[in-house]
């Protein structure tokens, strides 16, 4: 009961494990290739596939159906395969154990409860951004999921050292170790992390000059596994964002153990650091010629994370992902549409905007440059010092006055001048440098912009409470209007008189007197007013 699912980045042997289980166990291994079923094949129907190659994958599942115990069935790269489809496997998986099938042209059910059938799929997750990676949801429940190609958990030295373990058939010097004990691979490899010499815990028997050539292969394979180890989690990062949320062009070059096998076959003990080093750039050069137009921006991106950027390169890179970000503006718009080109203007505008604004809080938010306490006491001495012979010289040039009895306090008077003179120097600049390095500056100007948007508030309220009182003016004059059609009262308004108030009522009191001294009669009689002009 239940499901197997394997996940990982190419070349980290999913299909060459299940082989080798299904040979530990004694049971049929058949393998169904998802590429050939492709994304039209939904019914486990012979007669349905819109192909050749998938109507014989889909008889070798419905054989392994047919055999009916056990049999280990791989449906291999998953990720090419339609979600329908792998929703037949949903009945299998559970506690029902049946799934339906079609076998020489008639449907049948298959009723495997108890019987040895184990269901087993891979497949690679990050293909494509995950576009085509769709398992439902309640299959996926069923299943045991391992992931090949990452670290997890506490497994990352076992993983480490998988690199190497693998690629130990690939290299000729170190081949003989394939037929050696586990141990003995473990140790060279430990040896070769941490520079030990120690080679007591050797359980094979080995020259010192076949030792010494083992120990430098392996040197140089953990410097390349370092490298391609960093590739592989930077290509699962990358392959695991969507494409909205990028700031740079995706990593698409892998570093797997097929990747490691390739590398490892080349090496040699003579080679030194810097041709280990060539050797891997030019295997990822090659890599990223088949990416065609996505080559350059990959090649850069490998580049920046082994840290051998030149100065052109990094600019060049730098250049390569700011045009990325401004082709992710218009992503999804037509470049001849006028409206979008606007929409993408303003996002852009929009984006330039926030970028000042995280910069200014950043600069805001940093903390105030640490005080920097001047020491004065050397200054303070030597001015105290300077105050105390001056005052002393004019005591002593005062005393031949005082001896012929010529009172005088001029003396006095200077040397107090000076000593508070001094005195004000002093605090002067020690409010100057303590001014300079506390932050005063800053918090002016941030006082400085309190105070402006304080004045442009209030020159807000102005002109709205212009605008109000216009209005208001404006309603007074349309109800007088009114009532002097009803024969009430009727004054001419003027435009000087709506902008200024005090024009008003004083004409308004002015109009009121002449009426009073006609004896004009009361608005409320019944005789209508003849409208003044």
């Amino acid at each position: 009961m239940g499901l197997l699912l394997l996940i990982s980045p190419p070349g980290y042997g999913k299909t060459t494990l299940m082989e080798y289980i299904a040979s530990r166990l004694g049971i049929v291994f058949i393998k169904i290739n998802g590429p050939a079923l492709g994304h039209g094949v939904t019914s486990l129907d012979p007669e349905e596939a819109p192909n050749a190659a998938a109507r014989e994958e889909i008889q070798k599942l419905n054989l392994a159906l047919e055999m009916g115990d056990n049999v280990l069935i791989c449906v291999d790269d998953i990720q090419h395969c339609n979600p329908e489809f792998l929703q037949k496997f949903i009945s299998l998986c559970d506690a029902q154990r049946k799934i339906e099938g079609v076998w020489r042209g008639q449907p049948r059910t298959y009723d495997l409860r108890g019987r040895k059938v184990v269901v087993v799929m891979a497949g690679n997750p990050y293909t494509e951004s995950g576009q085509k990676f769709k398992i439902p949801d309640m299959l996926a429940n069923r299943a045991d999921t391992y992931n090949l190609g990452d670290i997890i958990g506490g497994s990352a030295d076992y993983f480490k050292a998988s690199y190497l373990e693998n690629a130990v058939t690939s290299n000729t010097v170190l081949a003989p170790l394939a037929n050696k004990s586990q141990k003995d691979i473990r140790t060279f490899i430990r040896m070769a992390e941490f520079g030990e010499r120690d080679a007591t815990g050797l359980e094979g028997s080995y020259s010192s000059q076949e030792a010494e050539e083992i120990l430098n292969v392996m040197k140089k394979l953990v410097k390349i596994r370092e490298i391609v180890l960093r590739v592989n989690q930077e290509y699962i990062h990358s392959a695991g964002q969507a494409d909205e949320f990028r700031t740079e062009p995706p990593f698409r070059l892998q570093g797997s153990y097929r990747n490691m096998n390739r590398l490892a076959e080349k090496i040699v003990p003579i080679m030194n650091d810097q041709e280990v080093l060539d050797l891997v750039l030019d295997h990822y050069r090659n890599e990223s010629q088949t990416l065609t137009t996505g080559a350059e921006a990959n090649l850069l991106k490998f580049k920046e994370i082994i840290g051998l950027l030149t100065d052109a390169e990094k600019a060049r890179w730098e250049e390569i992902k700011k045009a990325f970000k401004r082709h992710q503006l218009t992503r999804g718009g037509d470049s001849n549409d006028p409206v979008s080109r606007v929409v993408s203007q303003l996002a852009g505008f929009q984006a330039g905007l926030e970028a000042i604004q995280e910069t200014l809080a950043t600069q805001l938010a940093k903390a105030q440059s640490p005080q920097l306490n001047v020491d004065l006491t050397p200054l303070s001495q030597s001015l105290e010092a300077l105050r105390s012979g001056v005052e002393t010289r004019l005591e002593h040039l005062a005393a031949p006055a005082k001896a012929e009895s010529r009172p005088t306090g001029e003396a006095a008077q200077v040397a107090r001048q000076l000593s508070a003179g001094l005195q004000a120097l002093r605090e002067s600049l020690a409010s100057a440098l303590g001014e300079v390095h506390s932050g005063v500056t800053a918090r002016r100007l941030e006082t400085l912009d309190a105070n402006i948007t304080a004045v442009y508030n209030t020159l807000e309220t102005l002109k709205d409470m212009a605008r109000q009182q216009s209005l208001n003016l404006r309603a007074a004059q349309d109800l007088l209007a009114q009532r002097a059609r009803q024969g009430t009262v009727e004054i001419e308004l003027t435009q000087d008189m709506l902008a200024n108030e005090s024009l008003f009522l004083e004409k308004f009191h002015q109009l009121l007197a002449e009426r009073e001294q006609r004896q004009i009669p009361p608005p409320y009689s019944h005789s209508p007013a003849k409208p003044s002009t």
